[in-house]
């Protein structure tokens, strides 16, 4: 019976990644992707934990920041220095670019490859990432837990053979259960998916996003219990009518410090890189002298080293008075543009959050202070600030929102919450490309803003679609060489998005296609790409896209 029930083990293995995974195996998947990916976020965060506590000599690591301001001044500037160090070499040797990989290279897997990420590099950035939080660094561990369980999927894509939409959708899955196993919040975790590494709300989707979430929440109040990560005072009270003009002006001016913030990170990303070029700075000593920096504005400031929940909860205590929420807030952005600008790794998600939490206190005490009669607690307004702040960062309104009410446990406060994102969002994606992982893209040249219709005529080569010299319905040889000396032309290496507008402006039925041999040298015809063929291929692609979104 043993030998029976293995031959068909064996059996459904070998069907199941010859033919993909039927609706219920690919729930069974789901639920032990979930399952894994929560652990990986698990061990991931007492990863850290250890590494912080070994480094600066404590055992309680959730207030990192008041025992290091009684550590040795060196100490706390070398542990960055060292860490920067190591990152830099890992990088180095197993990245070609010396880029942690983060959420935006998760977008674009969903969008771009499949559903797949890279894996050696993915591994190597999530080990960077650990070592950056673990020594210092001033970034959040959300996102390189969200490319590790991209990594996770990408192996499990793999080995089914799956096909564009099973492979977002599994992605998907990973995805929301590290959020959920991260924060804690199975609802968020599942929308955080949807809405900002899938950017749909397609119904063959959420079922086994909700599976994996759930299944990655478990495994996380296993190892901490269900506790929320911040603890709320009892009198929270908002006067709703009153103050909710208050409310909308606190999320302009979140919206304003989310784009400073976001702005902030590739202004230091820029200079940065000028600086290595001009000066021959190898790759891999770029972290270490971020983290040289960080160091020595540790060693004044230690409210900047890790991921910052210590302060945040100070912030939405009401423990802070109004000068050190404006200096913390400025001090942790700069410290997040040195972390992520020197290429140390992390994420933005938890440095939103404290930033957001810190400008909304310090919003809520002028405003409690001007009116007193008029308003309720400062701590309302640090809340509302807090989910204003990530959620523009993110460009995820629906799914921060949520986060913060199960961060907090708070669900009372959801109006003032839920008006002040509204705002913030909606100023900051005029500033930046809607969101900081989207302009990161942006600014690689991958444009993933505006949708399938910006990004899919990129996808296709033009040596793919061309019609060859000996192809029965080939353009003719003496019109392609006339519209070449015309300088109407396309290389062969080219993508549609270079071909469409050379149709436009020539308006001919067929461009050649040709093969440059070098400066000086005449090119070389290899065929002749035609205009329906291009336009049959971008319909059938965005036909294709709608009907995943939509099904």
């Amino acid at each position: 019976m043993p030998r029976r029930a293995t031959i068909r083990l064996r059996g459904g293995w070998r069907m199941l990644r010859k033919r993909g995974p039927s609706q219920l195996q690919f729930w069974v998947i789901a639920l032990i992707v979930g399952i894994v990916a929560g652990f990986a976020a698990v061990l991931f965060r007492k990863g850290i934990s250890a590494l912080e506590g070994l480094l600066y000599q404590t055992d309680n690591v959730a207030r990192l920041h008041s025992l290091a301001g009684h550590m040795p001044w060196y100490w706390i500037l070398l542990v960055p220095v060292a860490g920067g160090l190591v990152v830099g070499l890992i990088l180095h040797r197993f990245t070609d670019d010396g880029r942690v990989r983060a959420v935006a290279d998760v977008i674009e897997g969903a969008a771009l490859s499949e559903g797949r990420v890279e894996r050696r590099a993915g591994l190597a950035s999530a080990l960077a990432s650990l070592i950056t939080l673990g020594t210092g660094g001033s970034s959040g561990r959300e996102g390189p837990v969200v490319h590790l369980a991209a990594v996770i999927a990408t192996w499990v894509n793999d080995r089914i053979h799956a096909d564009g939409i099973t492979g977002r959708d599994l992605l998907g899955c990973a995805v929301a259960a590290a959020v959920s196993a991260s924060f804690n919040a199975p609802i968020a975790g599942a929308l955080f998916a949807l809405e900002v590494v899938l950017r749909h709300f397609a119904i063959h989707a959420f079922a086994p996003i909700v599976i994996a979430s759930v299944a990655g929440t478990v495994v996380s109040r296993l190892h901490f219990g269900d506790v929320t990560e911040f603890a709320l005072p009892a009198t929270s009270v908002l006067s709703f009518y009153v103050e909710l003009p208050a409310f909308l002006i606190l999320g302009l001016v979140c919206g304003l410090v989310a784009a400073a913030m976001m702005l902030a990170v590739f202004m230091a990303e820029d200079v940065a890189g000028h600086l290595q070029l001009r000066f021959r700075v190898p790759r891999w000593l770029r972290p270490a002298g971020a983290g040289l920096m960080l160091g020595a504005l540790a060693i004044w400031f230690p409210h900047i080293i890790g991921v910052g929940y210590e302060t945040t909860s100070e912030a939405l205590t009401g423990r802070l008075v109004w000068h050190e929420a404006v200096v913390f807030a400025l001090l942790k952005v700069l410290a997040v543009a040195i972390t992520l600008g020197g290429r140390m790794g992390g994420g933005v998600f938890s440095p939103s959050l404290m930033v957001g939490a810190l400008t909304g206190l310090a919003y809520g005490l002028l405003a409690t202070a001007i009116l007193p009669d008029y308003s309720g607690a400062a701590t309302l307004y640090a809340l509302a600030g807090m989910g204003a702040v990530a959620a523009a960062v993110l460009g995820a309104p629906i799914s921060t929102t949520l986060i913060v009410f199960e961060l907090t446990g708070d669900w009372q406060t959801g109006l003032a919450v839920m008006v002040a994102v509204s705002t913030s969002t909606a100023l900051s994606a005029r500033l930046v490309r809607r969101s900081f992982f989207l302009t990161q893209l942006r600014r690689r040249g991958i444009r993933l803003a505006g949708g399938p219709q910006d990004y899919l005529l990129g996808m296709f080569r033009v040596s793919r679609l061309m019609r060859a010299p000996d192809h029965p319905r080939a353009a003719d040889a003496d019109q392609c060489w006339s519209l070449i000396e015309q300088g109407v032309y396309v290389d062969v290496s080219a993508t549609l998005e270079t071909a469409m507008p050379i149709f436009e402006r020539a308006g001919v039925p067929f461009l050649p296609v040709v093969t440059l041999s070098g400066e000086g040298a005449p090119p070389d015809l290899a065929g002749a790409l035609f205009h329906v063929d291009a336009l049959k291929t971008y319909n059938s692609a965005l036909a294709a896209v709608s009907k995943e979104e939509h099904g």
